[in-house]
């Protein structure tokens, strides 16, 4: 993409204090977005309210407001500073809360400032709870059962429908702020009310609990054309349910052989296509061999004892009579 020659000015919003949920990854990538516009030429403006990393640092950009991160604050600068574009993206949960402030209060059509990145709509669509639950099921996506809620009257209907053990997800809070496990309908009204006290929005997603579940992750960047990269994958060594500020994850994952590793890279990277069993083997082994289907076979079962709840009825990886394996959306 050339380089933007209408924009002369951007704000940065960081992240502020290092926290849970929102940790220093986003004071090196904030860093290293302000070094880069200032290399291509851009005024850098710098919203950060954490004294104690070098982002804030006077070299890194133009101008360094050490302000509250509130819409307030950031209200005055961005009038007064009246920049061309702000980004977002490189604050964390902090600026793109910011950033929706202050597309709502009319702040950005008011002083003509441009979002760089991740859209409002985007944003709104990946926070909103409901909104994110639709975006997944319309693309296909397997989601928990789960209920959107406003209010305490809500949540216990949702519950009870849903079914303990639940886990409550407040909208729009930072590191899991306010949400929890509930074994019980005792559990849960101890959680309810704190949790819709502390969204912005008063939002929260009742959702079925899978707390104990082996948790893996594949980094994956997808384009327009559906073009597939894997960057890594990790494992969590704890279950899922222990807090992220009290967990540890390895990079590459320690309980998935490297062809388990191999096939589901390769099935995540073409979710929804068929692959046959000559090219599973060729990608994977880099050949076809005498009996490579029964060999594949197994690896396939053992694959989906790890990732299936019931590999015997498998949701995910699918078999394709006669052709091979796909991996449903």
């Amino acid at each position: 993409m050339a380089k933007r020659t209408d924009l002369k000015k951007i704000l940065v919003i960081g992240s502020g204090p290092i926290v849970i949920g929102q940790a220093a990854e986003f004071d090196y990538a904030g860093t290293q977005a302000c070094l880069a516009l200032k290399e291509e030429g851009y005024e850098v403006v710098l919203c950060n309210s954490n004294p104690a990393t070098i982002m804030t640092d006077t070299t890194i950009a133009d101008k360094v407001y050490m302000e509250p991160l509130t819409l307030e604050y950031v209200a005055k600068i961005v009038r007064h500073e009246r920049p061309d574009a702000i980004v977002p993206g490189i604050g964390g949960q902090t600026g793109l809360n910011l950033a929706m402030q202050l597309e709502k209060k009319g702040i950005l059509k008011e002083c003509r400032v441009e979002l760089l990145g991740t859209s409002s709509e985007s944003i709104e669509r990946a926070e909103d709870r409901e909104l994110f639950k639709e975006l997944c099921e319309s693309l296909g996506e397997p989601v928990l059962p789960s209920v959107i809620v406003n209010t305490v009257e809500e949540a216990i209907k949702a519950a009870e429908d849903i079914g303990y053990p639940v886990v409550l997800r407040p909208a729009f809070t930072l590191g899991g702020t306010g949400g929890g496990f509930a074994d019980d309908e005792q559990g849960f009204l101890s959680l309810i009310n704190n949790a819709l006290s502390l969204s912005p929005v008063h939002q929260v997603l009742i959702e079925k609990s899978v707390k104990g579940f082996k948790e893996i992750e594949y980094e994956v960047i997808r384009d327009a054309n559906d073009t597939a990269i894997t960057i890594c994958n990790m494992e969590n060594l704890d279950p899922v349910g222990i807090h992220t500020g009290d967990s540890i994850v390895v990079c590459p994952s320690q309980t998935l052989t490297n062809k388990e590793y191999q096939l589901l890279k390769l099935f995540l990277e073409n979710r929804g296509r068929i692959l046959t069993f000559d090219v599973l083997s060729e990608s994977v082994w880099g050949e076809n061999y005498f009996d490579y289907e029964n060999t594949l076979m197994v690896h396939i079962r053992k694959l989906r004892e790890k990732i299936e709840e019931k590999p015997s009825e498998p949701e995910f990886l699918i078999t394709v009579k006669g052709l091979g394996y796909r991996m449903n959306r």
